[in-house]
């Protein structure tokens, strides 16, 4: 199968090029431009491609009954308080712009809704991500593919029927399919690495790994599976307020799963076994001649 590869800005992600790594942000900003400009600056710092938000319209996600729900947070006592205070406006959202290039990475979103989607189009975003839970969406599919973008779409909580009908809607090429567990944190027994091969040999996009899992490892392994592009959740700190946090790697954390996604292209190798120049000296110490 020719597999194709995908542009987003000035990175090519595929199989042979470098993995694209995305520090989700998310809503661990917690209603904070300040406390999402210290999460840029993580990902900047610990060389990751791309950070990602997350954009909904509140009151077309979600229902008149679940906003009135009773849910007491640091924004108010209803669900709708809550929801609110987590989304960033224009202001906010042209501060990060300016600071994303300010510091040259890119940014994008997860948008729940098609109205969201016109509102990053503002910003001319170099690619549209489509959350686990919108993956059945088929008219916001539509709309996102309709702006010509390259999609990221992700597949947690999604069977293989829906899965393959999403990829119909959308079409392969400018897409990359994420496979993801809509748990947080994920357990061992619930991340399913083996998927990624799955994907391999039905799509021909480019496949990455969206992971809640706790630590590194999982990641790790998925671009040894062959994933071109890891996806994780980021925070200044696991104990801060917030339903997405203890699935977060802090600073420490994304730095080591940066360095050993980068790694493991050179440990995988190309298979062909040789001796290697810095073995020789040992032979000649350690190899017992036969004469």
């Amino acid at each position: 199968m020719e597999r194709k590869c995908v542009r987003i800005g000035n990175k090519t992600v595929g199989d042979g090029y470098p993995c694209f790594i995305i520090a989700e942000i998310g809503i661990n900003h917690n209603g904070s431009v300040n406390l999402a400009k210290k999460m840029i600056d993580i990902a900047v710092t610990t060389g990751c491609d791309a950070v990602k938000f997350q954009k909904r319209t509140v009151d077309v996600v979600y229902t008149k009954e679940e906003l009135a729900q009773a849910r007491n947070s640091v924004f108010g006592k209803t669900n709708g308080d809550l929801k609110r205070g987590l989304e960033f406006g224009e202001e906010e959202y042209r501060e990060i712009d300016n600071y994303c290039r300010q510091h040259g990475i890119m940014w994008f979103a997860s948008c729940w809704d098609e109205q969201s989607v016109d509102f990053m189009e503002e910003f001319d975003v170099p690619c549209y991500k489509i959350a686990s839970a919108s993956l059945t969406d088929d008219n916001l599919l539509k709309y996102t593919r309709s702006k010509g973008k390259p999609v990221l779409l992700s597949t947690g909580m999604s069977t293989m029927e829906q899965i393959r009908h999403a990829v119909d809607v959308l079409g392969e090429d400018d897409l990359i399919l994420y496979h993801c567990t809509s748990t947080y944190p994920s357990n061992a027994d619930e991340t399913n690495l083996r998927v990624i091969e799955t994907f391999r040999k039905e799509f021909s996009c480019p496949i990455g790994y969206s992971g809640h899992e706790r630590g590194v490892t999982p990641s790790v392994l998925a671009v040894a599976l062959g994933a071109n592009s890891v996806e994780r959740h980021i925070t200044t700190d696991r104990t801060n307020w917030g339903s997405d946090q203890a699935a977060s790697l802090e600073m420490a954390g994304l730095y080591h799963l940066v360095r050993d996604v980068r790694q493991t292209p050179v440990l995988l190798g190309d298979g062909i076994k040789i001796v290697y120049e810095r073995e020789r000296p040992i032979i000649d110490k350690l190899r017992r001649v036969n004469k």
